[in-house]
């Protein structure tokens, strides 16, 4: 994308104990409704959810997550979700929801190159600030670059 264009995203949370309301950062949706563009970035840092809830199911948390990401590919392994614009389920993956998955509510911007927005609120929002403001990598973390739609 080289001219700037408007952007939605909303931040992944995963709120382990719905009934408390904490929550962790886990990922990333990006939508370009100019270009159709539907993407989204998850980082899954297992010691800060662990942190908030010792008896989490990993396992269910990591499936939930593939769902997002399959969702955002779209296609027949999506369901019927899957078949829809990337815009309309942009909007279904951001509807409120009382699960262990939500999502901030939706904010606007403008760039000229949505990979690199990503990666940039990927580092505000997401990824845990090391030392003069820079990213760290915590111990447990699981990041996983490929999974990105």
């Amino acid at each position: 994308m080289s001219a700037a264009e408007f952007y939605d995203y909303a931040v992944l949370r995963l709120v382990p104990r719905v009934e408390r309301g904490e929550f962790v950062n886990v990922g990333i949706l990006l939508s370009c409704a100019a270009n159709g563009h539907l993407d989204v970035r998850i980082e899954l840092d297992e010691a800060r959810a662990l942190a908030i809830d010792p008896t989490l199911d990993l396992a269910l948390v990591r499936r939930l997550l593939d769902a997002i990401v399959a969702i955002c590919r779209g296609g027949d392994d999506a369901g019927t979700i899957g078949q829809l614009p990337p815009r309309a389920r942009f909007h279904w993956l951001t509807a409120q929801r009382s699960a262990i998955i939500q999502t901030s509510p939706v904010h606007s911007g403008k760039c000229g190159d949505l990979h690199a927005t990503m990666q940039s609120l990927m580092l505000r929002m997401v990824r845990v600030p090391g030392p003069a403001g820079r990213s760290a990598t915590m111990p447990g973390t699981t990041a996983d670059p490929d999974r990105s739609a």
